[in-house]
């Protein structure tokens, strides 16, 4: 038996998907294609992943601007350590230059103060040294031969360095000599500062040594005077003058310790004081008829009894006679003042000097008087000319020493002035 068929309510056709919009008696029905439910369906998934985006944006914007807003205060705060890093750096470096600026300004100066003293010691010195050379002291070529300061009176000294160094005056060293020492290998020479420091170094050196050579040479010069004024002294002594030396009574003055001098101040003053002993010796030895009255003749006839050239029996000759060619020359033996320039008797023409301690000198049989009573005359001044005036058998200077009026030999102060000669 066949089942009956029964029609289906829907069929198996597709029917398209319909929209219907009812409002009130208005009905609105849209027929919806499948290309248009996958396109909006796409613009949907569209719109919902970009609103997610969009509040995914909104979301973590805060954390990406604050991270952002973090990185970039991290830069900044790296850029301005680095910037204060560097800063300090440049202080240290302006710092240290400054130091060493001072340092090198406080260096010179202190040379340049150096070089006044020096300048103020050679305005000391200089007349000590011309007493000196005045004295006959020997004189150290190192002081005598002082370069003086440039016309310009600029207070420089060129160093024979290749670059040169300004600053020392030469007022008393001379140009100043920077000695060059050799470098070691691979080693780099010094630059700058460095090359200044060792020039400054070496000037100061320097002027460390033209001080003490200043010190020791004034030490030599008053040793030296020292020595010549008690060689002096010790042969006047035979003499029997006594000097009146080093026994000042009218003395006075601060007290000042010795420590507080200065080594170059006293020495300074030890010199000068060799100087006044030196001047003092000479002084009395010039007043002391110790020089040749005729220097270079020869002696006739001695001091003593002898036979009379004359009458031909025994007499006292009172004094040393000279022979030598008429006009030549009769000189003063010591400082003193003329008291008897006239014809004389035996004596000729004459000339009496008095030289104080008791002692004079007499000078005989000259031909010619050069000198007139009371004139003041040094020992070396001629006081007339070789003759044969008077008691006399040919030309010949007669020529007394007397002490208290008593005539006494002369040979003996001539001996000493022979021994002086060279310290006169």
């Amino acid at each position: 038996m066949k089942k009956a068929k029964h029609s289906p309510i829907f069929s198996n056709q597709k029917e398209p998907h319909t929209i219907i919009i009812a409002r009130g008696e208005t009905i609105r029905h849209f027929t919806l294609r499948p290309w248009a439910a996958i396109l909006g369906g796409t613009l949907a998934f569209a719109l919902a992943g970009t609103y997610l985006i969009a509040t995914s944006y909104l979301v973590f914007r805060d954390d990406l601007i604050s991270g952002s807003v973090a990185r970039q205060a991290r830069l900044q705060q790296a850029y301005e350590d680095r910037i204060a890093n560097l800063r300090t750096q440049l202080d240290q470096v302006t710092s240290r230059q400054l130091l060493d600026q001072q340092v090198m300004e406080n260096k010179v100066s202190e040379l340049i103060r150096r070089q006044k003293s020096l300048a103020e010691r050679h305005d000391k010195l200089a007349p000590v040294l011309q007493r000196a050379e005045d004295a006959g002291a020997v004189i150290a070529p190192e002081i005598e031969d002082n370069a003086p300061m440039d016309s310009n009176s600029q207070d420089v000294v060129k160093s024979e360095d290749d670059e040169g160094f300004y600053g020392i005056d030469p007022i008393i060293t001379g140009p100043t000599t920077v000695k060059h020492k050799s470098e070691p290998r691979g080693e780099k020479p010094a630059k700058g500062v460095d090359k200044a420091e060792i020039l400054l170094k070496s000037v100061n050196t320097s002027l460390t040594d033209i001080e003490a050579k200043q010190i020791a040479q004034m030490q030599t010069l008053s040793n030296t005077a020292y020595e010549n004024a008690d060689k002096i002294m010790e042969a006047l002594a035979a003499t029997g003058v006594k000097p009146v030396l080093d026994e000042k009574s009218d003395t006075g003055g601060p007290f000042i310790p010795a420590g507080s001098i200065a080594p170059f101040d006293a020495k300074l003053n030890d010199l000068d004081q060799a100087l006044e002993r030196l001047e003092s010796a000479k002084a009395l030895a010039k007043s002391i008829p110790i020089s040749n009255p005729v220097p270079g003749m020869p002696v006739s006839s001695t001091f003593g009894v002898r036979k009379d050239p004359i009458i031909g029996s025994m007499a006292f000759h009172s004094g040393i006679d000279f022979r030598a060619i008429t006009g030549s020359s009769v000189r003063a033996t010591a400082n003193g003042t003329v008291t008897e320039a006239d014809y004389n008797g035996g004596y000729g023409n004459m000339v009496e000097v008095d030289h104080g301690n008791g002692l004079a000198t007499r000078y005989g049989h000259m031909s010619q008087i050069l000198v007139s009573v009371g004139q003041k005359i040094k020992i070396g001044d001629i006081v007339g000319k070789v003759g044969s005036t008077g008691r006399s058998t040919g030309p010949h200077l007669h020529y007394e020493v007397r002490r208290n009026g008593s005539a006494i030999n002369p040979a003996g102060f001539l001996t000493i002035g022979r021994e002086v000669a060279a310290e006169l």
